[in-house]
């Protein structure tokens, strides 16, 4: 009897979600991830832009959404600078990607059919929703229209991404044991940040029914988001415990767990701020023990850091994974210092927001520097990032 011949599920076989798989593409992966780009690429290059580029809107816009949240004030005008940079970079990236789906279809659906690039579709839903909250938190004109235009867009694609990515893991994609990695956590937390995003646009909202429903909607997000990452997070400890540290080029993924801990914090303490009678008190038994922990998963993620810089990491655009994560951390720690009144969270907002403007800095400097040389957008390297046969590690 001849076998009937099945299609083929794309596997994958990274340590993380990474760039080795079974079918390379010439598509971005995780390793060569997200990066402003300060204009469009050339038809050529546009080839090899994947949605992990929208990392950098979301990494630029914290800076200036976390700013607005800090316990002391700002000057105004350098946040303003930067969100309109974080809104040029979101026009610029949707207008490419738009031409990456109609000049390279064949492209942009394998993206989809990539474990390893498949989940940073969420990152077009976080990008929108952080420079649409950033024209909120600063009172720009127009503010109110354009965060309403980018939450509900940016929520939409959201709740799409946090459906279909997961969907494809388990029709499509072949993931192999010991493959789990903090790219996962990419398209089911981005309903976690419409939660925290919401509630201060459901403030310009008739009380009453109108803005109950949003208030009450966004609570709902936050327990979408929250057991979605309460599923994955063991897989992710559990492949580093037992098949060793990720490979240099993928360490700073580690910081993306940061994102789920600060943002459902922020999410809290923002539904506190809309409705304090009814989440007030959940706001600060939730958040303190989060934060702690966030704090913990902080210090591991440097030290493994810090180890893969001695095991010769350079600059990827996975740097860009050090921003935004680290700024809901800066907006949750503030979001307690709101309701708690200690100064101790006030501090840690400020360190931590000195801390992501450094990483901002640094990460958006290589990376237009990589835009302007042509090597970012050039057909990124595919790299094993198999996991050793090892029993024992010494370093």
């Amino acid at each position: 009897m001849t076998a009937v011949p099945t299609p083929a599920r794309q596997t994958q076989q990274s340590a993380a979600p990474g760039p080795a798989t079974t079918a390379p593409t010439d598509g971005p992966p995780p390793d060569t991830a997200p990066g402003p780009a300060p204009g469009p690429a050339p038809t050529g290059r546009l080839r090899a832009l994947g949605p992990n580029w929208y990392a950098a809107v979301m990494g630029t816009a914290i800076v200036a959404g976390a700013g607005a949240a800090l316990p002391v004030e700002l000057p105004h005008a350098p946040l303003v600078a930067v969100w309109l940079l974080a809104a040029a970079l979101l026009a610029v990236l949707l207008v490419a990607r738009a031409g990456h789906w109609l000049r390279h279809g064949d492209q942009a659906r394998a993206h989809l059919l990539d474990p390893a690039v498949a989940p940073f579709y969420g990152c077009l839903s976080m990008g929108m929703l952080a420079v649409g909250s950033g024209a909120l938190a600063l009172d720009l004109p127009g503010g109110v229209a354009i965060d309403a235009v980018l939450w509900t867009a940016g929520t939409l694609v959201g709740l799409v991404a946090t459906v279909a990515v997961p969907y494809l893991m388990v029709a499509r994609h072949a993931i192999e044991p010991g493959t789990a990695g903090p790219v996962w956590l990419l398209p089911v937390v981005a309903p976690m940040v419409s939660a925290a995003l919401g509630p201060p646009l459901a403030a310009h909202l008739p009380a009453g029914q109108a803005a109950s429903t949003m208030v009450l909607g966004c609570f709902a997000l936050f327990g979408m988001s929250l057991l979605t990452t309460l599923l994955i997070l063991p897989a992710v400890f559990s492949r580093l415990v037992h098949h060793g540290p990720l490979p240099p080029a993928l360490a700073p993924t580690l910081f993306l767990v940061l994102g789920p801990l600060g943002q459902s914090t922020t999410a809290l303490g923002n539904l506190a701020d809309a409705a304090p009678h009814t989440f007030a008190s959940a706001a600060v038994i939730y958040g303190v023990p989060v934060i702690g922990f966030a704090l913990l998963w902080l210090a591991l993620s440097v030290a493994l850091v810090v180890r893969a810089v001695r095991h010769g990491m350079g600059f990827s655009m996975t740097w860009w994974a050090f921003t935004f994560p680290v700024g809901t951390c800066v907006t949750g720690a503030a979001s307690l210092e709101r309701h708690t009144q200690l100064a101790a969270f006030g501090w840690l907002s400020a360190v931590l927001y000195v801390c992501l403007v450094v990483a901002w800095a640094v990460a958006g400097f290589r990376t237009a520097r990589g835009v302007l040389s042509g090597e970012l957008l050039a057909a990124p390297r595919r790299c094993s990032a198999a996991p050793p046969p090892t029993t024992a590690r010494t370093r």
